[in-house]
Order: C-alpha cells, then structure tokens, then sequence
C-alpha cells in the first residue's frame, strides 16, 4: 500500500480463495435469444459467464447460501444465470431474470438498443452493491475488498506537477476497467501508451498548490498502481467531435504486459492473457449489432453471436473490430 493510501479495515473477501484457472474443464455452454434488442446484454452475459474466477464463485454459490436480499439481487441473479448456462442442454436459453430487472441494473430497456459497455459498468457496479448489502462497512478500502472488487478492481495513481514550484501530489483511485481513446491509435499499446502519456491543463488554473498556496497550471501522468486480475478495456470508438463511429482496426495481443503502464514500469512483467472480445457492427454507436469470441471453460475459442455458439480460432478471435477486451492475470 503506497503512501496515501488507506489500508482496509478488515476484509470482507478472502483474496486466496480466489481461483483464476476453471475448477471443471467443460464444454461451451448455451447461446442467449436475442429478446427484442439485447445483443448488448448478451455479449456483456457471455463475457462474465466466462470470466473464471467469477464463474468458479457463482457456480460454489456461497453468495446464494448467505444472501439475505429482499429483493433485487445482482449476484443472485448472475449465480442463477451462470449455472443455466454452463449446465443447460438446451443449445439456446433467455436470460428472462436479467430482462426483467433491467431496470435496477441501469437506464436500460428491453426493447431499446442499448450500449455493452455502459453495461458492463452498470452489472458489475449492481455484483458490488449486492456484495455490500448488510455490511456496515463505511470506509472505501474495506468496501474494495469484495470479492468482484477483488476481481475487476484496480488503483490508478494520479501524479500531479506543478508546473510553478514542481510540487508532486499523488492521488489514488479504484477503477474496474479502462476507458482508452483510440483516435490514431492503430494498436492497443499505442492506446496504452496516450494513456499514461502526461498531459497539461493547457493554461487552466484548476489544482491547488499545497507549497504556493494558489491555483496552478500542473502535469498529470495517470498510471495502473496495482493491477487487476481480471483487465477490462474499452477502446472508445464514439469520435468526441461527430457523432460517428472510429471504425479502424486496433491490433492488439494475446498475451499483453502491463509492466509498462504501470507507476513502477521496472519492476517484474504483468502478465495477461486474452480471453473475451467483444465486437460491435454498424456505422454508428447508436444502431448496430454487438457479437463476441470467447475463450471457454475448454480453452477452445467460440465465437457467441446471440443464439449461435460456433467453434473458431484464436487468429479469428484477435482480427477484430474489437469494443471491449477481457484480459485475465
């Protein structure tokens, strides 16, 4: 824990019990009816079923077993899903319980396009909030020590200059994914790179000084200061300018460092791997179709187009127009 940081009071989820590789190798399981406009749903419900530490939490259902939810409950719901997914024989099934509360999750509904990020954020924001429900833990570290905080969650350190004194300030803040501008960006370690890259206030006097006293033009550099298990990204593809669509094919790995982007880029590789891709289709960000390749329980890649689970390769999977990418440690 850096200076700065506030270390938890207790923790509310045992870090060791987290298990990164797939307690029981199987075969894919079930494709998702498309139940009006719910590609975005169904892309966002394949990626989690198959994010293996969550999935080996939810199929032990030790949340189901403690939950004390009157209710709306987002981790009761996914626990249920999961299992019908993985263990269904049907070859499609409708992820009827997450259409009808839609609503809780977020501004969502089912027969309006949505977009699969904002989802993504909202589900895994609603997993949090169940995993905090009865607890009366007020402080923000403790609350980082769910077990999806303890999935998704990282801390990006915020080193601030000012340009006056040369003053450094750090600041530390939770993230569950990344959000990456790909505006002239042909690959994601060049997304990466305009990540972390510093960047000025431009003559806007918006940061107090602690040494001068005043508002000040400073330098920010944004880093990963500890790494998540499960890395998320978004590589945004709505041109701040116009309301059009980036369409450029960003390359990316499937075996990526993110040693690189961190706040010590010296230290030991971090390693991950590649396991979800999900790709939007359309010439804007309203409208479209969302499908996904996954790398399921078996280690074969999938391609998930609503209803349809098809086999494919990994060479398949990384020529994208990826939306969202899915890396584990």
């Amino acid at each position: 824990i850096a200076k700065g940081m506030t270390p938890p009071r207790k923790t509310l989820f045992p870090p060791e019990k987290i298990c990164m590789d797939w307690r029981q190798k199987r075969r894919p399981g079930a494709g998702l009816h498309n139940l009006g406009s719910t590609c975005y749903l169904n892309v966002i419900l394949q990626c989690l079923t198959y994010t293996a530490p969550l999935a080996n939490y939810l199929l032990s259902r030790h949340h189901s077993r403690f939950c004390r939810q009157q209710g709306f409950c987002m981790m009761c719901i996914m626990e249920a899903h999961v299992r019908k997914v993985l263990y269904s024989s049907a070859a499609a099934i409708r992820p009827r319980a997450v259409i009808r509360d839609l609503k809780y999750i977020g501004e969502f509904k089912p027969d309006f396009p949505g977009d699969a990020y904002e989802f993504l954020r909202c589900t895994v924001n609603a997993m949090q909030r169940a995993c905090l429900t009865g607890s009366r833990e007020s402080d923000g570290s403790t609350r980082e020590t769910t077990i999806i905080h303890q999935i998704f969650g990282g801390f990006l350190r915020s080193r601030v200059t000012c340009l006056s004194c040369k003053t450094v300030s750090d600041f530390f803040r939770a993230f569950r994914d990344i959000l990456l501008k790909i505006k002239g960006a042909l690959s994601l370690t060049t997304a990466l790179e305009g990540f972390v890259a510093p960047k000025q206030t431009e003559g806007r006097k918006c940061f107090k000084c602690r040494k001068c006293k005043k508002k000040v033009v400073v330098s920010k550099v944004v880093r990963v200061h500890r790494a998540p298990r499960i890395l998320s990204m978004c590589l945004g593809r709505a041109d701040d300018g116009t309301s059009r669509k980036l369409s450029q094919v960003v390359e990316y790995p499937e075996c990526l460092d993110l040693r690189p982007y961190m706040s010590d880029p010296n230290g030991e590789p971090v390693l991950y791997s590649l396991y979800a891709v999900v790709v939007h289709t359309g010439h804007t960000c309203l409208g479209g179709h969302f499908f996904c390749y996954i790398k399921a329980c078996d280690g074969q890649w999938y391609k998930m187009n609503d209803v349809s689970v098809e086999s494919c390769g990994i060479h398949t999977a990384l020529g994208q127009q990826a939306y969202l990418l899915f890396y584990a440690r």
